[in-house]
């Protein structure tokens, strides 16, 4: 068994929290700022219905072996969320509802050797097929915060948590940040030696929502060790999701993913 009943079951159950979210959103609301700088819950909500099509596409270039870029460019993926934007709310809907249909229907024609194969998003590193459903419960999840629509951190499953986190970690700029040591209270495990700075403590749930920009850090304790420590400002994070995945993922689907928990 794989691990890809599970992610599929997470994107489905995902979608149906985000459906129902969109569902009390009426005209004025969409047009409302989201949490994201310049985007409004429309383009957000646009955002996602897009991110789903262009995975479709990666899912046809592994069943196909046709090269299919999930966007053109960057710049054609901009213009297509800036067009879509300022669509009426019950239109957001039925977008979100069909292109979910479209993936769904993709991911279940995918025959089983097709899932090792090798596609690649916007940046690097190219990464297997299979990690496209990591990738859309991520879209899913943070994106549903970002809508500012009672939706937050606080609702996230556990497992999303604990494997966005540890592909958080996996992706770090190791030597390169300005934060020490990541400390986590719940689940007990801590990262050592990630740059020059304070130790910073929180369960999984609040470090996750401050890496990825979620979170201020409300309820991260700082630590300052060692005999220049001082100071208790949590520092800013190193940027998120420099890359779409982890480099050296398994190839193949694996039986559980992340095969340890942080």
């Amino acid at each position: 068994m794989s691990v890809l009943p599970s992610l599929r079951a997470e994107i489905a159950a995902a979608t149906d929290r985000l459906m129902a979210t969109a569902a009390d959103l009426g005209d004025a609301d969409v047009t409302a700022p989201s949490a994201l700088p310049g985007w409004s819950r429309g383009h957000v909500l646009t955002h996602l219905a897009r991110n789903a099509d262009g995975l479709v596409n990666l899912l046809r270039w592994a069943r196909t072996g046709i090269e299919t870029p999930q966007y053109p460019d960057p710049a054609a993926r901009a213009a297509e969320i800036e067009e879509g934007a300022a669509r009426r709310a019950a239109e957001h809907r039925a977008d979100l509802e069909l292109s979910a249909a479209r993936l769904a229907t993709a991911i279940d024609e995918l025959p089983q050797p097709a899932w090792s194969a090798m596609v690649r998003a916007l940046r690097p590193p190219p990464h297997p097929v299979w990690y496209v459903l990591v990738r859309r419960v991520r879209e899913l999840e943070l994106h549903h915060v970002d809508l500012r629509a009672g939706y937050t951190p606080d609702d996230w499953p556990e497992a999303f948590v604990l494997r966005e986190l540890h592909d958080c970690l996996a992706c770090w700029p190791y030597g390169r940040s300005t934060v020490g040591a990541i400390v986590l209270e719940e689940p007990a495990r801590e990262w050592r030696q990630l740059g020059e700075g304070p130790v910073v403590r929180g369960t999984a749930r609040d470090v996750l929502a401050w890496l990825t920009g979620r979170s201020a850090g409300e309820r991260i304790r700082v630590v300052y060790e060692g005999p220049r420590a001082e100071g208790d400002r949590l520092p800013s994070p190193p940027p998120w999701l420099t890359m779409p995945a982890p480099a050296n993922l398994p190839t193949a689907p694996p039986d559980t993913y992340p095969e340890e928990s942080p």
